[in-house]
């Protein structure tokens, strides 16, 4: 028998556990989508979601309403999206640096940023193990501070849901 995909289960913890926070009524960034996990569980709790990525032809095919998708280059030269005012922009698993500092400045007031990704040492768990695509220590608190974002919450840990990995994750929220 074959497994349904279901996005209740498979969205992040860390999301589901901020996604009530988001302003209603807002519009949400799921930036570097993927398969689109959490566009679809946002949109199933009433947001109307951008979900953006490389390739969303696996989204694209669920057909979700209240789900835009956009396939763009996220790591080109040009930062790619001209929108800001977002109530929440969610990004997991991603990491590129050199665009970090817009996703604070795409926030409309009362906006969250919810991150979570590998950080330092997730290479004795396996990919990725690049430090181009590792967190530093703190370096998610630092891009709050430099953008006067207030952390509701923030973790630096070990987990071995759903593998064994080194993960940071923030949610901070842009103060009206």
């Amino acid at each position: 028998m074959a497994a349904t995909h279901d996005p209740l289960l498979s969205a992040s913890p860390w999301v589901k556990r901020f996604a009530p926070q988001i302003p209603r009524g807002s519009l949400v960034l799921d930036l570097a989508c993927g398969a689109g996990r959490h566009a679809i569980y946002l949109a199933q709790q009433g947001f109307s979601v951008l979900a953006v990525d490389q390739d969303v032809s696996a989204l694209e095919k669920s057909k979700t309403a209240r789900v835009e998708t956009r396939a763009l280059d996220l790591e080109g030269n040009i930062w790619p999206i001209p929108e800001a005012g977002f109530g929440a922009i969610v990004v997991t698993n991603y990491l590129h640096r050199p665009y970090l500092d817009r996703l604070p400045e795409m926030l409309g007031k009362g906006g969250l940023l919810i991150y979570e990704t590998f950080a330092q040492g997730n290479a004795q768990f396996g990919k990725p193990s690049n430090p181009n695509f590792l967190l530093n220590s703190g370096e998610l608190l630092a891009l709050a501070s430099r953008h006067a974002l207030k952390v509701l919450a923030y973790e630096d840990i070990y987990t071995d849901e759903p593998k064994p990995a080194m993960v940071q994750r923030l949610c901070a929220l842009k103060e009206a």
